[in-house]
C-alpha cells in the first residue's frame, strides 16, 4: 500500500457522488463544533467591505487535526457579515475532491481555498482556478506549481522538530544528564512531513551533543501510538525524554506508558490537541510539553482570503497586499503557558 492510500485510510472521509458534495454555508451561521476564531473588534480590516465569496475544501476525517480544519474555517467565516462561505467536501480521494471543485469553480468564487487530499494530484486543478481567475489559498499541502496559488499557508514540520529537541535538549541540559536516552515515535515514516519532523528534531538534539536512541514510527492513531510506544519502551528498558510526534496518537502512547508503568522519563508531544494541553495543564503524567502545528491556520486563511478578495493587505505590513508565502511558527505548550494556548486545542 501506498503513503498515501495510508494516510487517506486513516484521514478520509466517506466516498459520495460529485453531486451530492456541493453545499453552502452563510457567514451568519456560526459551526456549533467550532474549534478557534480570531477576535476582529477593534480591527480596522474588520469592518465590513465589499462582499466576499470564498469557495473551500478540505478533507473530511476522524483525526482531529484535520476535522477542526473545516470547524475553524467555518467559525472565521461567521465572524465576517461580508464573507459568504461555499463549502465543497472534499471525498475520498482526490479525484473526488476534484470533481467537487470543478463544480465550485464553475460557480467563480471571489478566492479559493483548499487544503487538498494531496498538493501533486490537485495541481492542476488549482491552476484551472487561477487562470479563471480566481485566487487560491493552498492551505497547509503544498502545490508544486507557484503558479498554482496566490497564497501558501502551511505550518513548519521541520520548526517541529527543532521546538521538541530544543526543549528536550534544555530540560535534559538543566537536570545534569550528559548521555541520555531519547525515544521518537514518529507518524507515517514513509510521508515527507514526517521525515521533516524528524530531521528538525535530530538536528536540534545535535547542538546538545544528543541523539536519538531508538524510533518506532505510528501512523497517527491511538492504536499505532500504543503499539510502537509498547515496542519502544520494550527495546529501552531506561528513557530519559520522548518525543511523540502526533496528540492523536498520543493518547495510545500515554496508555503504553501506563500500562508499563513507566515514569522515569518526560514526553513532549505534538500538534497541540485539547487533550494534550489539558493533560499538560494536570501535570499527572509524563508528558510534560507540546509542539504546535494549530489547525488555528484555517481560521486564518479565511481572513486571508477575505483580504485577497478585497484587494487589502495585512495592516501591519507597508505592503498593500496579503504575501504570498507563510510559514508559521511552531511553538512549545507547557504548564507554564498552557492557559494562553488553550483556545487553539483541537
Amino acid at each position: 500500500m501506498s503513503a498515501m492510500s495510508r494516510r487517506r485510510i486513516l484521514f478520509g472521509g466517506a466516498a459520495v457522488g460529485a453531486g451530492a458534495l456541493l453545499t453552502a454555508c452563510t457567514s451568519n451561521t456560526p459551526a456549533t463544533d467550532a474549534q478557534v476564531k480570531t477576535d476582529t473588534s477593534g480591527n480596522a480590516n474588520a469592518a465590513a467591505g465589499k462582499k466576499v465569496v470564498i469557495g473551500f475544501s478540505a478533507p473530511a476525517a476522524d483525526h482531529g487535526w484535520i476535522a477542526a480544519i473545516t470547524n475553524n474555517a467555518k467559525a472565521q467565516a461567521a465572524q465576517y457579515s461580508d464573507v459568504e462561505l461555499r463549502l465543497v467536501e472534499a471525498g475520498s480521494d482526490a479525484a473526488a475532491q476534484r470533481a467537487a471543485l470543478a463544480t465550485l469553480i464553475g460557480q467563480k468564487p471571489d478566492v479559493l481555498v483548499m487544503l487538498p487530499h494531496d498538493g501533486k494530484e490537485l495541481d492542476a486543478t488549482a491552476l484551472e482556478a487561477m487562470r479563471a481567475g480566481i485566487p487560491v489559498v493552498n492551505l497547509d499541502r503544498a502545490f508544486p506549481s507557484q503558479a498554482a496559488y496566490r497564497l501558501q499557508l502551511k505550518g513548519d514540520n521541520f520548526g517541529m522538530g527543532l521546538a521538541a529537541g530544543h526543549y528536550i535538549g534544555e530540560q535534559l541540559k538543566a537536570k545534569g544528564v550528559t548521555n541520555p536516552i531519547i525515544g521518537e515515535i514518529p507518524g507515517i515514516d514513509s510521508l515527507e512531513l514526517t521525515q521533516q519532523r524528524s530531521a528538525g528534531f535530530a538536528a536540534a538534539l545535535a547542538e546538545y551533543g544528543f541523539k536519538v536512541a531508538n524510533r518506532r514510527p505510528a501512523e497517527f492513531t491511538a492504536d499505532s501510538g500504543q503499539a510502537a510506544a509498547t515496542a519502544l519502551l520494550q527495546a529501552l528498558p531506561k528513557m530519559d525524554a520522548l518525543w511523540n510526534h502526533d496528540d492523536d496518537q498520543g493518547i495510545g502512547v500515554l496508555a503504553a506508558v501506563k500500562q508499563a508503568n513507566r515514569s522515569e522519563f518526560f514526553m513532549v508531544g505534538g500538534a497541540g490537541s485539547k487533550t494534550a494541553i489539558d493533560t499538560i495543564t494536570k501535570d499527572d503524567t509524563v508528558l510534560k510539553a507540546t509542539v504546535t502545528y494549530s489547525p488555528s491556520m484555517a481560521s486564518s486563511a479565511i481572513s486571508l482570503a477575505r483580504l485577497i478578495g478585497q484587494g487589502k493587505g495585512l495592516s501591519d505590513l507597508v505592503e498593500l497586499q496579503v504575501p504570498k508565502d507563510i510559514t508559521l511558527a511552531s511553538e512549545t505548550i507547557t504548564k507554564d503557558n498552557a492557559a494562553k494556548y488553550a483556545k487553539l486545542g483541537f
